[in-house]
């Protein structure tokens, strides 16, 4: 694993990103001699399923939520016709 000073990766860092991406070796970027950053070569993404990745893995068991009350209940599910009229219509 190469190690550069924090000065010459800026002078440097589209060349030392680029050897990264060919050789497949990381580089350590340091300053006053200790370590702030690893450079890393890009994993192979296309080999990795990204969206689905976890199909098939997990299992519903059941609501969150139980019931809270009768769906009659509800303003949403009342039909507009069944209410009342106001006087003046």
């Amino acid at each position: 694993m190469e190690e550069i000073a924090i000065s010459k990766f800026k002078a440097t860092c589209l060349a030392v990103l680029e050897r990264v991406r060919k050789t497949g070796e990381s580089v350590v970027v340091t300053r006053f001699g200790q370590p702030i950053a690893e450079i890393l070569p890009p994993r192979d993404l296309m080999s990795q399923r990204r969206f689905g990745a976890r199909l098939g893995s997990m299992e519903i068991l059941g609501d969150i939520v139980g019931p809270i009350g009768d769906e009659s209940d509800w303003e949403a599910a009342q039909d507009p016709e069944d209410e009342p009229k106001e006087k003046g219509e």
